[in-house]
């Protein structure tokens, strides 16, 4: 199969770990026989006077790069902050038309596979329609439960769905909400995301912990994730202060970077938690297995998640997860034996963690469900799901 993967969600040189999962999927997808991917990963352009510093940031990228096995290539598109976004897909797909019609003409492409289906899975409809390919798309959260509230936005949404020869979901309400807006229910599948086992493997807690100066007899909760609104954060440090008075010796890291950085260092202060609650900032990829691997407990209190990646990385290190039933996330921790599903309260979470941090484990167990869900297990369950809507 010849694939063009059509993202804005993909690692670059100025962010290597920007939609890794994208990369994942597709560059094991190239690993089996008789499977090529080129990836085109649109790159937004704004006017220099009214560009944010995060996109004036990504003009150093270079038109073409290889990101890991894959040759990517990124075209510019016109992209005006906080004005463009119904129009945010005509534009993506008017900056690389041209690319992609030559790239057509050189490679003979069988299929389209784009990943996020407004705006990226809309223009590469259009560009399906230019140049006659099939197109599949794949729904990863915000695309299908948040845009289509947007009504200039739902209909390109739906046009895309009812186009696509195939639609993914990451998980079950994802494929749901795609099929609610469009979407054949004979074309939809549900294909979760994997772990990387070169990445995530246990490590001696007590050398974990001396990597990260933590305590020995600490009882360690790790969170990983942006500093935004809707990963709930905010309601895990007030759960974490219910529980201090209980397990004193607990102390809570919260790995990441974004938004909501004030707003929660506010929080801690006002709970007089500042000798137990630590913000340390993004951590790269590579390096997050050294945190799951030192603490007692992961923790996910998303008000929405597609398939976290997070918990299978925690279980594959060995380390229980406390997270919110929202979701896909029930269809990561499908079993008790595997982590504690509470819902997004304060109440909830507190009680979630104590019952965790006073639970036995079995780590091996949680490795080894872990290691059933690589990578190559979603190839190639992306191959054939491909190869059927290809017939």
């Amino acid at each position: 199969m010849r694939v063009l993967t059509y993202t804005s969600l993909f690692p670059n040189s100025h962010d290597p770990e920007h939609g890794v999962f994208v990369y994942q999927r597709m560059v094991h997808l190239a690993q089996r026989p008789l499977n090529t991917v080129q990836v085109v990963a649109p790159i937004p352009w704004a006017p220099p006077r009214i560009s944010p510093a995060r996109y004036r940031r990504t003009r150093s990228i270079p038109r073409k790069e290889r990101v890991g096995g894959l040759s990517v290539l990124h075209p510019r598109y016109l992209l005006l902050p906080g004005l463009s976004m119904p129009m945010h897909g005509w534009f993506m797909f008017a900056g690389s038309r041209h690319l992609l019609r030559n790239l057509h003409a050189e490679q003979r492409f069988d299929v389209i596979d784009a990943h996020y289906v407004y705006p990226d899975g809309f223009a590469a409809m259009l560009a399906g329609k230019m140049l006659g390919l099939p197109v599949v798309v794949s729904a990863r959260g915000t695309d299908v439960n948040l845009f289509p509230q947007f009504k200039l936005i739902r209909p390109m949404i739906r046009w895309t769905l009812r186009n696509a020869i195939g639609g993914i979901g990451v998980c079950t309400p994802l494929r749901d909400a795609m099929v609610d807006l469009g979407l054949s229910i004979n074309r939809a599948t549900v294909i979760g995301n994997g772990v990387d086992l070169q990445r995530f493997t246990p490590l001696p807690r007590e050398h974990a912990r001396k990597h990260l100066a933590i305590q020995p007899d600490a009882r360690v909760l790790v969170g990983v994730g942006a500093l935004i609104p809707r990963k709930g954060f905010h309601l895990l440090i007030r759960a974490f202060a219910a529980l201090t008075r209980e397990v004193p010796k607990a102390t809570l890291y919260i790995v990441g970077e974004g938004i909501q950085r004030r707003e929660l260092e506010t929080l801690v202060r006002e709970l007089r938690l500042s000798d137990k609650v630590f913000l340390p900032g993004k951590c790269p990829n590579e390096e997050l297995r050294a945190w799951y691997s030192a603490a007692d407990v992961s923790c996910l209190t998303s008000s929405r998640e597609g398939w976290p990646n997070v918990l299978l990385e925690s279980l594959a290190c060995g380390t229980p997860v406390v997270a919110t039933a929202v979701w896909g996330v029930p269809e990561v921790i499908s079993s008790p034996m595997l982590g504690t599903l509470v819902q997004p309260s304060v109440p909830a979470i507190a009680d979630g963690l104590k019952q965790a941090l006073a639970a036995c484990w079995d780590r091996d167990a949680l490795v080894a469900h872990a290691r059933s869900r690589t990578w190559r297990v979603v190839a190639a369950e992306l191959e054939a799901f491909l190869e059927e809507r290809l017939l």
